[in-house]
């Protein structure tokens, strides 16, 4: 198997039984990156001298002095802040802008021993508008979706085991789905955002993707993800377990690959002894998606103030109206989207506390065509704002043979029993859901 096929947790067990070195790992990624990136185009920025100056750094560590990300490369997404590599947000204004200071994600990664392979391509300022040229790796004519369009992809084909994203709408689970890889969104403010370029205080959350749940169990620990509950590591029995199937308000939307999905994987886990228990959100929550769409954009008006005041010219227009207001929010609309929302998070704890977890879709349907459309995130946005932990499960496939998963969802600050219901429920999925994940050449 060649070295760039393996997963995080792949790598680890070779790099402590002196399989594999290092810089072999490394070099045979910079191998794949230079054969698939002129399709793919996932990095902002990458410099193959400085992935193997810290591939050579790394391999001199004593075996007893090594961190548990030893070795294991990153895609960083370009709005967090790295030390020898520029943060430019896609923006004109910070082209070729390399602050001298590393994100506080990033300060942990290195402290756990990971190769940062480079920058990852993403949307202007991580917005929903104005996608990079990053293309979707099993189908070039289509997005991989945003913001986190690069780091989705980097990791969907090969190019790296680790992605970092963030999510303010849907721009971790939404990629995740769209390139055929696992992510999470953890319950929110549970991950560093210090040294990232906010967009949202209230809803922006740091984003994993990987190639399988032990890889985001790793970075569980690396980050510190803990449950109150002592119980979680332990293995989780699909068996008699009970998922609520959630279709929410944003249903009518829904495609014929994410509708064919949702009932493929209730049927499924039937048959594995589950019990799924088809459910629907009291009618308040309805107004979420409107309550989602106010804080954004009110949040958002202090954020870009600065760029705003510097280089109005250079903004696009949708992250100018947000400064200018635009879209006439009030202040009494703002506090009145704060707390319902805030009224609503205890109350879905208590549902997604009756089950295993719950079962909703990810997207609407497989990535549509083009790069400049980055997909909707009408099934995400209800999770990011009221902040509870969600996964990306990939295994099902849309009319055109590309990637759908669904999201399983807990309450929040149960991201570590999440992970153990996700590994258990991946497995299945991903032997039975349909769709097989492919090294593309």
């Amino acid at each position: 198997m060649e070295p760039y096929l393996l997963t995080a947790t792949e790598c680890v067990e070779k790099f402590k039984d002196g399989s594999l070195t290092v810089e072999a790992y490394a070099r045979s990624l910079l191998s794949r990156i230079e054969q698939r990136d002129l399709v793919v185009k996932a990095w902002a920025y990458l410099d193959p001298a400085y992935v193997i100056e810290q591939a050579k750094a790394l391999d001199q560590i004593p075996p007893e002095q090594r961190g548990p990300l030893h070795g294991v490369s990153i895609a960083v997404k370009d709005v967090m802040y790295t030390k020898r590599m520029p943060t430019q947000h896609n923006s004109p204004i910070y082209k070729g802008d390399s602050p001298e200071v590393d994100a506080g994600s990033i300060i942990v990664l290195k402290n756990a021993g990971a190769l940062l392979i480079g920058k990852s391509a993403t949307t202007e300022f991580a917005s929903a508008k104005n996608g990079p040229p990053t293309c979707n790796p099993h189908d070039p004519t289509r997005t991989p979706g945003g913001s986190s369009s690069g780091s989705g992809a980097a990791v969907g084909d090969f190019q790296a085991a680790i992605g970092l994203g963030t999510q303010t709408g849907g721009s971790t689970i939404r990629p995740g789905s769209f390139n055929g890889v696992y992510s999470m969104k953890p319950t929110w403010n549970s991950v560093t955002r210090e040294g990232h370029k906010i967009y949202s205080l209230t809803l922006d959350t740091t984003g994993f993707f990987a190639r399988s749940v032990d890889d985001l169990d790793l970075l569980a620990d690396v980050f510190a993800l803990a449950d109150d509950e002592t119980n979680t590591r332990r293995a989780f029995d699909v068996k008699g377990a009970k998922f609520a199937l959630l279709r929410t308000m944003a249903w009518p939307e829904a495609g014929p690959g994410t509708i064919a999905a949702m009932d493929t994987a209730a049927g499924i886990l039937r048959q594995h002894g589950a019990e799924v228990e088809s459910i629907e959100l009291p009618p308040e929550f309805d107004n979420m998606p409107e309550w989602h769409r106010i804080i954004m954009d009110t949040e958002a008006r202090p954020v870009f103030l600065p760029e705003y005041r510097i280089a109005k010219e250079k903004l696009q227009p949708f992250i100018a109206g947000h400064v200018e207001n635009s879209t006439n929010i009030s202040r009494a609309a703002q506090l009145a989207a704060f707390d319902g929302i805030a009224a609503l998070r205890p109350v879905i704890d208590k549902i997604a506390g009756s089950y295993s977890a719950i079962i909703t879709p990810s997207v609407i349907d497989e990535a549509p065509t083009g790069q400049e459309h980055t997909g909707s995130p009408a099934f995400n946005i209800i999770w990011t704002a009221l902040h509870t932990p969600v996964v990306n499960i990939p295994g099902f496939k849309g009319e055109h043979g590309m990637p759908i998963g669904l999201s399983l969802v807990a309450p929040r600050f149960h991201d570590r029993h999440l992970l153990s219901v996700c590994k258990a429920v991946g497995t299945i999925f991903e032997a039975e859901g349909g769709w097989k994940r492919q090294c593309h050449i």
